[in-house]
């Protein structure tokens, strides 16, 4: 098990300007429409936002690649110098150097089996005030279409009252993801183009799956939208185009099979395991 070091605000600030200077090494291209549906900017108080009761906020993010963690958490800093925690799986957690980094970063860990203590610290961070990031799709979709999304989004932000806030990532995926690892010549001046949608407020009483298919639905219709403005031309069978727009991405149909084969195979690693 690695070691977890409590959290530390100076600790995440020193990764963030890491991020800040690789964005400026590979010269990445990170352009953003909808800033307006970011939170409002706070009087500077300190080196980095301080959370407040009652101004937290959970943002929906797509996952395509895996930099869109970055790439948002930069776009937040530059607005408003605030830090993202973001909902981690227990095996990132578990990694001998990511785990130190992810408990001190104030992260919040999601279990293998049991996820009730991970809800339940999100939502005590989300009413203190705190920013927190789901991936709702709960993994990369390599169709690179916005693939079926967990509740959990939506059901913590109707209990802590706060908003969620959906962010449609498009282009870091070509920087890295799965099955392709990173390039130089694919990340250098890569461009990247996010949509910040209007925030979402639900009520206690919410339809959590409806309302969790409408935000699948506001995910895919930012995506589209950064695509149709996307500087590059890809060429017929582009690896990182979904194949509905002629991409050799797998196609939604087959993306939801090899889904199933993961699955299905994580099942009974975990099945070995506790015999």
């Amino acid at each position: 098990m690695p070691w977890r070091p409590p959290s530390n605000d100076t600790f995440y600030r020193v990764i963030v300007r890491t991020g800040q200077f690789l964005r400026w090494a590979l010269r990445l291209d990170i352009q953003a429409t909808g800033l307006e549906n970011l939170p409002a900017k706070e009087p500077a108080t300190g080196p980095s936002r301080r959370a407040s009761p009652g101004k937290g906020a959970v943002f929906a993010i797509t996952h395509f690649g895996y930099v869109d963690f970055a790439v948002v958490e930069l776009l937040l800093w530059r607005h408003t110098r605030a830090q993202l925690r973001f909902l981690v799986h227990q095996g990132a957690a578990d990694h001998w150097l990511a785990g130190p980094a992810i408990s001190a970063s104030g992260h919040v860990v999601v279990g293998y089996a049991d996820r009730s203590d991970a809800y339940d610290a999100a939502v005590a961070k989300l009413r203190a005030g705190e920013y927190l990031a789901v991936f709702p799709e709960a993994g990369v979709s390599r169709s690179f279409t916005v693939r079926e999304c967990r509740t959990g989004a939506v059901r913590m932000a109707a209990e802590a009252g706060v908003p969620v806030i959906p962010v449609s990532v498009w282009g870091a995926h070509r920087v890295m993801t799965r099955g392709h690892g990173f390039s130089l010549r694919r990340s250098w001046r890569a461009p990247v183009r996010l949509e910040v949608g209007a925030p979402i407020v639900f009520p206690d009483d919410v339809d959590v799956e409806e309302a969790t298919e409408a935000l699948r639905g506001t995910l895919q219709a930012g995506i589209d939208r950064c695509i149709a403005g996307f500087p590059l031309q890809p060429e017929h069978g582009a690896w990182w185009m979904p194949a509905h727009l002629g991409g050799g991405a797998p196609s939604d149909a087959e993306r939801q099979r090899l889904d199933a084969a993961d699955a299905a195979a994580g099942r009974r690693r975990g099945s070995r395991q506790t015999k």
